[in-house]
């Protein structure tokens, strides 16, 4: 089964932003679904599962950036492992922030239908 993949619109807000900034974005991010398509959930210290529900995981991963010579992009994202879905919630720069938006993420779970 395909991975599907969705994004929140606050998330599209941030890759505008962004890939004003860091011009490789839009190919990072490709090449950050062919990877999460394979191993969702991660297989190194550079993926975190923040909350694990029994419908979905939200992850934290670092986002390899060209533009940034590997530096430290942050993508937050939720995982349905029964339906083989990533709904993309925040991607940001560590240098801008140290942490990701705990708010998004509650609104985000409060609003999913279980």
């Amino acid at each position: 089964m395909m991975m599907k993949f969705d994004e929140l619109t606050e998330f599209q807000k941030d890759c505008k932003i962004l890939g004003k900034k860091f011009k490789s974005l839009t190919d990072d991010l490709k090449e950050f679904k062919n990877v999460v398509s394979a191993i969702a959930l991660g297989n190194s210290k550079h993926f975190i599962i923040i909350t694990k529900t029994k419908e979905l995981y939200i992850v934290k991963a670092r986002l390899f950036c060209k533009y940034l010579k590997g530096s430290s992009l942050r993508a937050v994202y939720a995982y349905f492992e029964q339906e083989q879905k990533i709904v993309f919630i925040e991607v940001y720069f560590k240098g801008d922030k140290v942490n990701e938006n705990h708010g998004r993420i509650k609104q985000y779970l409060d609003n999913y239908q279980y």
